[in-house]
């Protein structure tokens, strides 16, 4: 599973709103305990669609803090 922070919660409400406009596999998840970040959301997608979702964010200037592979996808 992949894990994208924000810094700001607003950034990661427009990441949601902007993957359910354009049909993209992820939601919204309260922040795992193991990660830090400026917010208290991240949004989960499957590794399969890291690239994806990656691409999305840079030609559509979607803030965000960091991207955190955790745990085994099953």
């Amino acid at each position: 599973m992949i894990v994208i922070t924000f810094d700001t919660t607003t950034d990661a409400m427009m990441m949601e709103l902007f993957a359910k406009e354009n049909k993209l596999s992820g939601k919204l998840i309260p922040l795992p305990n193991e990660i830090s970040a400026g917010c208290g959301l991240a949004f989960k997608i499957e590794t399969e669609d890291l690239d994806k979702v990656t691409k999305t964010l840079e030609e559509n200037s979607i803030s965000y803090e960091k991207i955190h592979k955790l745990g085994v996808d099953k």
